[in-house]
């Protein structure tokens, strides 16, 4: 719903890569997402930094879980936008992972925080876009394919920026 574009540009190739490699499984059958991860800790804590090897213009979902008081601990903070947010038990979150700066503060001795992500790999777009084959493999299978996605690369940036929602996009709907 937040973003359609993003998404469909995900169902696309991953249905795609299913198809091909049906011995491949889906983490969850009712997530877009390819990867997962799951954090136990008992305290954890993720230091700044950016999921560079994630899709660029891709979002990530991150769900904070345990015991802890959220009114002192455990709060996300998304760096560039100069944000620090309470980030209670169960709160959830869809950001850009690779592309805004983000950790999160400790929470207090004794307290248990715990986490679960998901997210795609920006690898795995490559792997379908290149026909199913590494960057190796096109490059050797293929050279003239290989030179026409080496020139594209540094126009990359808009078709992902094109993909995102504007605010002007999302409505709000009201109860009558």
């Amino acid at each position: 719903m937040w973003n359609p574009k993003v998404y469909s540009y995900y169902k696309k190739r991953l249905n795609k890569l299913y198809t091909k490699r049906p011995h491949l499984r889906r983490n969850f059958r009712n997530s877009i997402f390819p990867c997962a991860a799951f954090n136990f800790g008992p305290q954890v804590r993720t230091y700044k930094h950016r999921d560079i090897m994630n899709c660029p213009f891709g979002w990530c979902s991150v769900q904070a879980l345990g015991n802890y008081d959220y009114k002192n601990g455990g709060h996300l903070i998304l760096w560039e936008l100069k944000l620090i947010v309470e980030f209670p038990p169960g709160s959830l979150i869809l950001l850009p992972s690779a592309t805004i700066t983000h950790s999160n503060i400790a929470v207090a001795e004794g307290e248990t925080r715990v986490s679960f992500t998901q997210f795609a790999a920006g690898g795995l777009f490559r792997y379908v876009d290149y026909g199913l084959r590494t960057q190796a493999q096109l490059e050797h299978q293929d050279p003239a394919k290989f030179q026409e996605i080496l020139a594209a690369r540094p126009y990359q940036w808009k078709k992902g920026i094109a993909l995102m929602r504007k605010l002007t996009e999302v409505t709000v709907h009201t109860a009558h």
